[in-house]
């Protein structure tokens, strides 16, 4: 024998209302979000994305290392998610645009680098002392470390890997970018490759955050007088 199912009762509506308006926000309005909401959505998104990436690009612009290695990037993505969290946004969608938010601080640092060396930067040719081959990398492919000098035998500090290759062997020359007040590290140059680094997924995270910012801010609108107003602040 088939059973019949009974439609949900009152208190289960109730339950399952409040449920989804804690995971992915009330969204209490009809049609299309006020422009206003919008607007306040994407200019939170837009400026957190900004004070991430600009926080960074100032540290290694101005050689803060603070700001430089990310933390200041990091105290941005906490204010974020606590701004979200304070409208009562839904969970879900504060806790994506807290994980975006951190991974945009832990990539800007690297990009800041990049535009560092592409504004200021000087490229001169080093000699290999040593070839090591690295641990594979996400994408399977092997990566080799070149430690290198400056043409009057001073090491450098750190080992690139851009323009180090399976056939790079000690003594070749490798062509370094330099960073003419000296205040970022150096990096190896890819003969033929643009040095864009790692700015396109910089691009993609940043747009990612803002779009999640717009939609937890319209998400949380609600008409209820007792959890929140229904116009502008």
């Amino acid at each position: 024998m088939s059973r019949r199912h009974r439609p949900p009762t009152a208190p289960d509506r109730h339950l399952m209302a409040h449920l989804r308006n804690t995971v992915w926000g009330p969204a209490e309005f009809v049609g299309l979000p006020p422009w206003w909401l919008t607007a306040k959505g994407l200019l939170a998104g837009c400026l957190a994305a900004a004070a991430i990436t600009g926080s960074a690009l100032a540290g290694a612009w101005y050689g803060l290392p603070v700001l430089a290695d990310g933390e200041g990037g990091l105290v941005c993505a906490a204010g974020v998610t606590l701004y979200l969290w304070a409208l009562r946004a839904g969970r879900a969608l504060v806790g994506t645009v807290a994980v975006l938010a951190v991974c945009l601080a832990l990539l800007a640092p690297h990009a800041a680098v990049d535009l560092v060396l592409a504004a200021r930067g000087r490229v001169a040719p080093a000699l290999v002392t040593s070839v090591e081959r690295a641990p594979g990398t996400a994408s399977g492919k092997r990566r080799y470390l070149c430690s290198v000098s400056r043409r009057d035998g001073v090491p450098l500090e750190v080992r690139v890997w851009r323009g180090c290759g399976r056939s790079t062997r000690p003594g070749d020359a490798l062509a370094v970018v330099y960073d003419s007040e000296g205040r970022v590290p150096p990096q190896g140059v890819a003969p033929g490759a643009a040095r864009s680094g790692s700015l396109p997924e910089l691009g993609g995270l940043a747009a990612a955050l803002a779009a999640g910012c717009l939609v937890a801010v319209v998400r949380s609108y609600r008409l209820s007088p007792a959890t929140g107003t229904a116009g502008p602040p």
